[in-house]
């Protein structure tokens, strides 16, 4: 199993709340979707950075699957302008 963390940055102006909001309502419903995609979740942080996706998959061949997965793709559309710093780790467990 593999866990996927990513820790966003919001670009100044953006109103943070909804940003969040968007991007929750596009990734989340993925699960079920993308194969060996198993838990996703995103909040909006407290400290730190803006936004925290915090994601789990079967493998890292899923995980790699789910970058270029289409719906994936397409669900990156909905906010990848908001963004002004992205920042991932990824580990097994």
């Amino acid at each position: 199993m593999v866990k996927h963390i990513v820790l966003y940055t919001l670009k100044e102006g953006i109103n943070k709340p909804e940003a969040v909001e968007i991007i929750r309502s596009v990734l989340e419903p993925l699960v079920g979707k993308i194969p060996g995609l198993l838990h996703l979740e995103i909040r909006q942080a407290f400290s730190g950075m803006d936004c925290a996706l915090y994601s789990e998959f079967e493998s890292r061949e899923a995980l790699e699957n789910y970058a270029k997965h289409p719906l994936h793709l397409e669900a990156k559309e909905h906010f990848w302008s908001f963004l002004d710093t992205r920042v991932a780790a990824d580990y097994d467990f």
